[in-house]
């Protein structure tokens, strides 16, 4: 009777296990697959935005200049409606940029990072430093999800760390793409920050490396800086 009773114990234990494993799983691939389709739309959105909206904008910019008016008025109006136009273009640039950054693809995810923080025009305020130990591999679909998680960090320093100086480094292993972010900024409670608003920064962190099958752990205290340390394994 004993043995039966812990047959039948052992037996809903690991039902139960595999119905976990089982709901992880499905919760990973419907989460993956809506990341997916995001980054998708990004990268219509800015397609769109980059060869669409741009030359149209500029086209209606060279017609409204290229008007002949007398009157000092009406050429202070164009000359108006001129200025509004490039501010117009260079948001425009700008959000298209955010959606889905051209360098990525060009040059990869190194120089894609520098060029983001200098897009960013707030390096009086925030230094980034982007290293690598070694020569880093291209990844294209983990290369992506990576400059968001630290396109994600850079905003979240510049916002709540109070930070002058913050330090991307990458070290490329054999089966592992590694990564050191550090600031030098007023640091905070990781526990706290779970708790209330500025933890969805910390869950997106979270669930684009776990899409990655990697690993993120956060390191940080009042007075003290944040440091991030990142793992993510470098498959085919």
């Amino acid at each position: 009777m004993s043995s039966l009773l812990g047959v039948i114990i052992a037996f809903f234990i690991t039902s139960i296990i595999r119905s976990h494993r089982r709901y992880v799983r499905l919760q990973r691939e419907r989460i993956t697959a809506e990341v997916r389709l995001l980054e998708n739309e990004r990268k219509r959105i800015a397609g769109d935005l980059h060869d669409s909206l741009g030359p149209l904008l500029s086209s209606v910019k060279l017609r409204i200049c290229s008007v002949e008016v007398s009157d000092p008025r009406d050429k202070e109006q164009i000359a108006q409606s001129s200025r509004h136009i490039d501010e117009i273009i260079t948001s425009m640039r700008q959000i298209s940029y955010d959606l889905l950054p051209i360098a990525l693809e060009r040059k990869g995810l190194i120089d894609a990072i520098r060029d983001f923080a200098g897009h960013l025009g707030r390096e009086d305020e925030l230094e980034v430093n982007v290293y690598t130990m070694n020569d880093i591999d291209p990844h294209t679909e983990q290369d992506i999800h990576l400059f968001r998680i630290l396109q994600e960090i850079i905003h979240n320093t510049l916002k709540h760390a109070n930070a002058s100086r913050l330090d991307i480094g990458f070290r490329q292993e054999p089966e592992e793409l590694l990564l050191l972010v550090q600031d030098n900024g007023q640091g905070f409670s990781v526990e706290k920050a779970r708790e209330h608003s500025r933890g969805l920064g910390l869950k997106s962190l979270e669930t684009r490396t776990d899409i990655l099958g990697g690993s993120i752990h956060i390191r940080s205290a009042v007075g003290e800086g944040t440091r991030y340390y990142i793992r993510i394994p470098r498959g085919n």
